[in-house]
């Protein structure tokens, strides 16, 4: 079996197991690169369907062709999806491009807030999350199964471990798990195993003709393009294998403070 066949089956083993284990289950859909390979493996999954409602925490900011992206494959792919938004903060303009919040400020109410809102709202107690070990040095003290407390809070200290396939899915009753089924994949494994599948993502990771393209894509406010001549997915693959500029480089609310993404994820950020 090669190895990206070994990737997509672990990745499977893992959300069959949280469909199994979790009666309330949603799957966040970010309408990037990571999420949409998470969403293509689900159905793969579970054969052509997707029995899990995916949520999208839409920040009023997002590019409009993200939105155009989601609301197409929801009516191709007869998909669930939940929209969830913080109203109240956006009808105060208490947001970074009002300039009454820092960046991370605004990702706390606008992106965790809301995440909370709808979790709340809906009940869920499992989170299916398209995150990986490689794209952010907060993200690699994960667990495959990360338990978050009633508040949507992570110990990062205290976390169960996995040996041998084995995984915890018995926690406190009112904590939520996020489940992580891409947490063992790279960059360059999502690349290829796009490749590989024909997965159709947003034109907006290909180099558009002033040479530049998105590498990881989020608020229009916060997400910057980088200079890139891969217009397709061999290219991009090629690019990958070479360069030594981190995936985030383009994400300005990484840089406001040298721990504030950890921050956010210890409160419930994605």
């Amino acid at each position: 079996m090669d190895y990206l066949s070994k990737l997509e089956n672990q990745s499977i083993y893992i959300m069959r197991e949280a469909f199994n284990k979790f009666e309330k289950l949603g799957m966040l859909w970010s309408i990037g690169k990571d999420s949409s390979v998470l969403l293509w493996l689900a159905r793969k999954a579970f054969l052509g369907h997707v029995p899990i409602p995916l949520v999208h925490v839409d920040t009023s900011y997002k590019i409009p062709s993200m939105i155009e992206y989601r609301d197409r494959l929801v009516k191709e792919w007869n998909l669930q999806l939940i929209v969830g938004g913080n109203e109240a903060v956006l009808k105060e303009g208490r947001t970074f491009p009002n300039g009454k919040a820092t960046r991370v400020e605004c990702c706390g109410t606008l992106k965790k807030d809301a995440l909370k809102a709808v979790l709340d709202k809906h009940k869920f107690n499992g989170v299916i999350v398209g995150v990986r070990r490689d794209e952010e040095p907060t993200r690699a003290k994960e667990r495959y199964f990360s338990p978050r407390d009633k508040n949507m809070e992570w110990n990062v200290e205290d976390q169960p471990p996995e040996l041998w396939d084995q995984f915890k899915t018995d926690f406190e009753k009112d904590a939520h798990i996020r489940i992580h089924p891409l947490l063992h994949w790279t960059e360059l494994n999502i690349w290829e195993y796009v490749e590989r599948e024909n997965i159709p993502l947003i034109p907006l990771y290909y180099a558009n003709e002033k040479g530049e393209r998105f590498r990881s894509i989020g608020c229009y406010p916060c997400t910057f393009p980088i200079k890139s001549k891969a217009s397709n997915v061999r290219e991009i693959i090629e690019e990958l294998r070479c360069t030594k500029t981190p995936e985030r480089a383009g994400r300005a609310q990484d840089k406001e403070s040298e721990d504030a993404f950890e921050k956010l994820r210890r409160d419930g950020y994605m």
